[in-house]
């Protein structure tokens, strides 16, 4: 049985035992390029004290391990490695061990990931490691509470780039290897191993610096650096990058009152990341998708700032100040994500930032906090399986959200303030709920222990909803009724609101404007709105209007009526956002048919002009009409969407946004529908012409994603695609159309690859499960029973991340529900059900899985219901 899952109490009594001061680490990664040799030398020595005469172990997930040297001591290697242990008994008050072994290479995103572009054949290497990866690359103690100082020394090709968290001390040849250097690197300050990283290859560098002058008349001088793939280089928009990043500095910089503590700041834009980004001190790695090679929209730049801005926060919260333990991960991400949003909000051009995370950040949010598994912002980790898996719209969304509600509540100015006594008190050292609690509370003269054991101990989100006594238009008694359920309790859990009432009515041009806001604390099932009697009734009555707080909305009759017939004609970009949610939300609750929110997307997103909400909304119709709307009349609703997305693609304005927003509708939602196909075939081969659109590598590989899904692209056609794109992307793009051919034979090619095979990295392993699913739902019934069948083996053979990728991916989650069938009787509910009960003991993150995808397709299939 593996040893690789630390739990939280093991964690807990190894923190009481040592104290680590310092890790010295040498990876020699000059064979890299050579695709035979699977692994690199890695030797790692650390310091720390502990109680004398204890025992403790180190982790290393490696490919051997060849000495152990304890205080001088050489251990028997047979004896003390305990497959991903080491075990280090009969310790001194002061140790140093050393441990030499064999690092492999990764193609599944975790520890050193390798990758060969095949655009020029060239290998690059980077590290990812949260929550527990650095312990495949080097020996250490992988967990967040053991900080120290680390000194890297990477050999590596005499021509590539190397970076790391510090800066490197020299660089010099390697005796004997004219072709290899020797790069040494600064020691950092105290900092968790899981933070700590290396990039090296042939990538494309760019460099610049920023500065500013502290308030003890200090220059604080920071070198800045970015990286990109070679082949890359052309598309790498480095001057816009250093331009945010420049003003991310100077706005954190003076926001948090705590000098940029790292040295310098790189960024490093990586392949096949399995994140968005990485927030290592001193070298933030992203994904490459954020290296726009094919026409983007604003909204996708936007989203970018954001996190690079997110990342950016980090380096206070999470790096300077770290939680002990993952129970506490919302320390940093739920405060980077605000952050991320603040920092976009008031250090760029952008005046949307707060609109897109209502409409998509939020929603990411509402999702997870209404399925089964959902959890308090505050979680409860056993491990790092469980932790693993808590990356996710509680901890960053949510948690975002709650904190927008606090500086509601105590003030920004206090909110700040609470926040730079934090970091000072806690420098590079560790905290828990309690530490920013008790500064928060210092800093706003409020206790706030009763706002945490509600919003941050608690699970489940809150609906709201006006009740409205109404006599010749004119308002009488005006009820918010909020309901409210912990899905882990099955307790009511009425939590405190501040939020406001915005009364719109229409002006003198016909547009619905805002012509007066209320604001009302909310507080158990029914608050009354005295400020509202005896006023006229609105045409819309805007329960939580400018998104002050976290809940979910429902429209009053008369505001609903406004919305499904003058939803473009609301001029503020929020409440128009928050109109969409309550319409998006009202559908996936089965409140009603998802046809009537796909005949409101068809309505009124022509005339959406934010982009970011029109992605968000053309999305949400494409789901609606594949997962909620019953299969009788799935195909009626699909083309008459199809029809508006190919009328708008040529309505908008050559060239924009919104133009290309239809664009990609009209190729993704042709996967599942052919009334279209004879326009997206035009547009590929050229006999369409559409004034301005840019049909370029990545649309073309959804179009022809979609005629594949037909049968109707040959696999000539899609290798000569692959011919003229040799890009990662369009690896990816070949890998999903390729496995979308609506073809026995192809889908059991498909599932063998992904499930019986692991040669596919994570990126093409992912392609290829999109096509694999991408399938009518006779063509993949007879997968239904293996996939249950091998949710074990996969588990146990593959790590987390692949296996995850995997059992997510391939469930059979896209059903119909045949007439009059409820939808908990539909046999994949119920083989689902059998799964878990004859599993009570499979691995907790894996049930996890199990259980969210289960709960996804009985929503789908309530809705469906619903009619």
């Amino acid at each position: 049985m593996s040893n690789h899952n630390l739990s939280r109490d093991e964690a807990a009594t190894r923190s009481a035992l040592i104290t680590t001061h310092s890790y010295d680490v040498t990876l020699d990664v000059r064979d890299a390029a050579d695709p035979a040799v699977a692994g690199y030398p890695s030797t790692s020595t650390v310091t720390f004290s502990a109680e004398p005469g204890s025992a403790t172990f180190l982790d290393f997930i490696s490919g051997g391990v060849e000495s152990v040297v304890l205080n001088g001591r050489s251990l028997d290697v047979r004896a003390v490695v305990d497959r991903h242990r080491i075990l280090l008994e009969g310790l001194d008050a002061e140790n140093t061990v050393t441990v030499t072994g064999t690092a492999l290479y990764s193609r599944s995103g975790e520890g050193m990931h390798r990758f060969v572009d095949p655009a020029d054949g060239q290998c690059y290497l980077y590290t990812q490691y949260e929550p527990a990866d650095s312990r495949r690359v080097f020996a250490n103690f992988e967990q967040p509470d053991l900080k120290a100082d680390f000194t890297f020394h990477v050999i590596a090709p005499v021509a590539w780039e190397v970076s790391s968290n510090s800066v490197a001390e020299t660089r010099t040849p390697v005796a004997g290897d004219p072709t290899a250097a020797l790069w040494d690197f600064a020691p950092t300050k105290r900092m968790s191993t899981y933070i700590t990283t290396v990039l090296a290859g042939p990538y494309f560098k760019a460099t610049d610096h920023w500065g500013a002058t502290l308030d003890d008349g200090t220059r604080l001088d920071v070198p800045l650096a970015l990286y990109c793939r070679a082949s890359l280089a052309g598309s790498f928009d480095a001057d816009e990058l250093f331009r945010l990043t420049k003003g991310g500095l100077a706005f954190f910089n003076d926001l948090f009152a705590y000098p940029y503590p790292w040295g310098k700041y790189d960024q490093a834009f990586v392949p096949e990341y399995n994140l968005g980004a990485m927030e290592n001190p001193g070298l933030v790695t992203f994904t490459e998708k954020y290296v726009y090679a094919s026409r983007t929209t604003d909204a996708q730049y936007q989203a970018r700032a954001n996190t690079l801005m997110h990342e950016m926060a980090h380096m206070w919260f999470g790096d300077l100040v770290t939680m002990n333990w993952w129970d506490d991960l919302w320390l940093k991400e739920s405060f980077a994500d605000y952050m991320g949003t603040l920092g976009v909000d008031r250090a760029t051009s952008w005046d949307t930032a707060w609109v897109n995370f209502a409409s998509k950040r939020k929603a990411w949010a509402y999702v997870q906090d209404q399925l089964p598994t959902t959890h308090p912002i505050v979680a409860d980790i056993p491990d790092l399986e469980a932790a693993k898996q808590n990356f996710d719209g509680i901890t960053y969304a949510k948690g975002a959200s709650v904190l927008k509600q606090l500086v509601a509540y105590v003030g920004f100015d206090a909110f700040i303030a609470g926040s730079r006594q934090y970091f000072r008190d806690h420098e590079f050292g560790n905290t828990s709920l309690q530490d920013l609690l008790q500064a928060l509370s210092a800093a706003s003269g409020r206790d706030l222990a009763d706002w945490a054991r509600q919003w941050l101990q608690t699970s489940g989100i809150s609906t709201v909803a006006a009740d409205i006594a109404e006599d010749g238009g004119v308002m009488g008694a005006v009820t918010l009724q909020q309901e409210a359920i912990d899905p882990l309790t099955g307790h009511q859990e009425l939590r405190p609101h501040r939020m406001r009432l915005g009364l719109y009515d229409p002006d003198s041009t016909g547009a619905l404007v805002r012509t007066e806001s209320i604001e009302i604390d909310v507080a158990g099932p029914s608050t009354l709105v005295t400020d509202l009697c005896g006023k006229r009734r609105p045409a819309l009555l805007l329960v939580n209007d400018d998104d002050l707080s976290y809940v979910k909305v429902r429209l009053d009759s008369g505001s609903e009526h406004t919305v499904r017939t003058s939803l473009n004609r609301i001029v503020d970009p929020m409440a128009r956002a928050l109109c969409w949610t309550a319409l998006w939300d009202s559908a996936r609750d089965g409140v009603i048919p998802a046809a009537r929110y796909v005949s409101a997307v068809e309505q009124f997103a022509p005339s959406e002009t934010g982009i970011g909400v029109l992605l968000n909304v053309l999305g949400n119709a494409g789901s609606a009409i594949e997962r909620y709307v019953p299969a009788a009349t799935r195909v009626g609703v699909r083309k008459d969407f199809l029809s508006v997305a190919a009328e708008q693609l040529t309505a908008a304005d050559p060239g924009s946004d919104q133009q290309l927003a239809w664009a990609r509708t009209v190729a993704d939602v042709s996967r599942h529908g052919d009334s279209q196909l004879a326009l997206v075939r035009g547009i590929l081969e050229g006999s369409i012409v559409v004034d301005g659109l840019a049909v370029d590598a990545e649309l073309r590989w959804s179009l022809w994603q979609a005629l594949a899904a037909h049968g109707q692209a040959a696999l000539a056609e899609l290798a000569r695609e692959l011919g003229a794109d040799t890009t990662a992307s369009g690896r990816e793009g070949h890998a999903l159309a390729s496995a979308a051919r609506p073809e026995a034979s192809v889908k059991a090619a498909a599932w063998d690859a992904a499930v019986n095979s692991t040669g596919l990295s994570n990126e093409i392993l992912s392609a290829t499960i999109a096509g694999f699913v991408t399938a009518p739902e006779d063509l993949l019934e007879r997968y239904i029973e293996p996939y249950f069948e091998c949710l074990e083996r996969v588990w146990s053979e593959r790590s987390i991340e692949i296996a995850g990728r995997i059992v997510r991916g391939l469930f059979p989650g896209a059903q119909n529900l045949p007439q009059g069938m409820r939808p908990a009787g539909h046999p994949v509910l119920m083989r689902a059900d059998q799964w878990l009960h004859d599993h009570a003991d499979a691995p907790r993150a894996l049930r996890r899985i199990i259980i969210e995808q289960r709960s996804h397709l009985l929503r789908a299939l309530t809705a469906q219901a619903a009619g």
